[in-house]
């Protein structure tokens, strides 16, 4: 019975925040109790999984093609094939098409680290019980604090192509897996079970990142790619910044969306060309939305809402919900070329649809998103979803 009250106690009073926190549209309270109570169960059984798992980090495995050392991320270009002509050379681009012998040990550490914490941090909110933060934190410091075992906070050596680059600015992408880890301790960080010493050593693991990704030569090309990948690199700066608590690197970030992120990648209609022009032009569309939306969902606040933000000419992050939920209700609308991989496993339960749902009041939207894949196990999606536990975020 001890137990209980206190759940039933934490349970009311986030129902109460939210009630208050959305007081002006009743609807959202309510969808996010429906998302709750559809997801309780597999919330529950994925952290009874990650209670019996032991840390990996990135110093369990390595590639001899590697040109970084033992704590340093690495990974290689999905894209990028041994040259038929020339087999022992410099590997050559095929677009769209993964490579399955390319070394991603180390990318695969790091999204089990993400659906650990993601699992825990969301049982954590559900039931209130410690148990889940004391766990999360052995894996907090195995990555983050132990020197034997931890990540250096860079990627110089990401997304790599043999015989032409040691690392590439692509290879930050990698690290939207590192979202929900940051989330994670943003959400338990007030525990009781969570150390301050711990807490202060992820906090500045993090800051440390955030630095890198904002004055080193690879993070400022990533910053400034034209398409997802300069999304992706702000969503995951303001993740990161958020637990850091640095306001002034949100306010700057809020201010690339409005003036830069959404202005130049969205069309008219709402569509992302940059998208559309790959050889994954679904897939890729539902990726840059969801990073989009995920923006709006960090960085937002009450005196710049971004969700309500709308360019001179029209642009807004509803439009871009709009003009791709028919595709994402009904594939067989899509205009374009089917996608020339992974074409039949998209959509999943794509956070945008729950994000946009909540905040535009669309119960067709929530409806669709509670009747897709929750629980996508083809690694390519997995890759391509850094937001696997949408609990956590709302």
């Amino acid at each position: 019975m001890k137990k209980i009250i206190p759940i039933l106690l934490l349970s009311l009073c986030a129902l109460a925040a939210m009630a208050m926190h959305q007081e002006e549209k009743p609807g959202h309270a309510l969808m996010k109790q429906q998302a709750l109570a559809l997801l309780k169960k597999q919330v529950l059984t994925e952290a009874d999984w990650a209670m019996k798992q032991a840390p990996i980090t990135v110093t369990a495995s390595s590639s001899p093609r590697s040109a970084g050392g033992k704590h340093d991320f690495f990974s290689e270009a999905d894209y990028f094939w041994p040259d038929p002509k020339n087999p022992d050379g410099p590997y050559i681009n095929r677009d769209g098409l993964t490579n399955p012998d390319n070394f991603v040990e180390h990318r695969k550490a790091m999204i089990r680290f993400s659906k650990i914490i993601g699992a825990l941090a969301s049982a954590y909110k559900i039931t209130g019980d410690e148990k889940y933060v004391k766990q999360a934190i052995k894996h907090f410091q195995a990555w983050f604090i132990n020197s034997e075992t931890l990540m250096n906070p860079n990627l110089l050596f990401a997304q790599a192509v043999k015989g032409r680059f040691t690392g590439r600015n692509y290879g930050i992408i990698d690290t939207i897996h590192l979202m929900e880890v940051a989330q994670g301790a943003l959400v338990m960080q007030n525990a009781k079970a969570f150390d301050k010493e711990t807490l202060k050593g992820v906090k500045k693991w993090f800051a440390d990142y955030v630095r890198w990704l904002n004055t080193s030569k690879p993070g400022i090309q990533e910053k400034t790619v034209k398409n997802n990948h300069a999304t992706c690199w702000a969503m995951q700066v303001a993740a990161f910044a958020r637990l850091c608590g640095d306001e002034q690197m949100l306010d700057s970030l809020r201010t690339s969306f409005k003036t830069i992120l959404l202005p130049n990648q969205m069309g008219a209609d709402g569509s992302f060309p940059l998208e559309t022009a790959r050889t994954k032009p679904y897939g890729y569309s539902i990726f840059n939305l969801d990073a989009m939306t995920t923006l709006c969902q960090i960085l937002s606040s009450a005196k710049d809402n971004l969700w309500n933000y709308q360019t001179p000419d029209g642009k807004s992050i509803q439009k871009g919900i709009a003009y791709l939920y028919p595709f994402i209700a009904d594939k067989s609308k899509w205009t374009l070329a089917p996608d020339v991989m992974y074409w039949d496993n998209w959509p999943v339960a794509q956070p945008f649809l729950l994000f946009g749902a909540i905040q535009y009041n669309q119960s067709n939207w929530y409806t669709t998103w509670s009747k897709l894949d929750h629980q996508p196990q083809v690694e390519e999606v997995i890759r391509n979803l850094p937001i696997r536990n949408p609990l956590i975020w709302l």
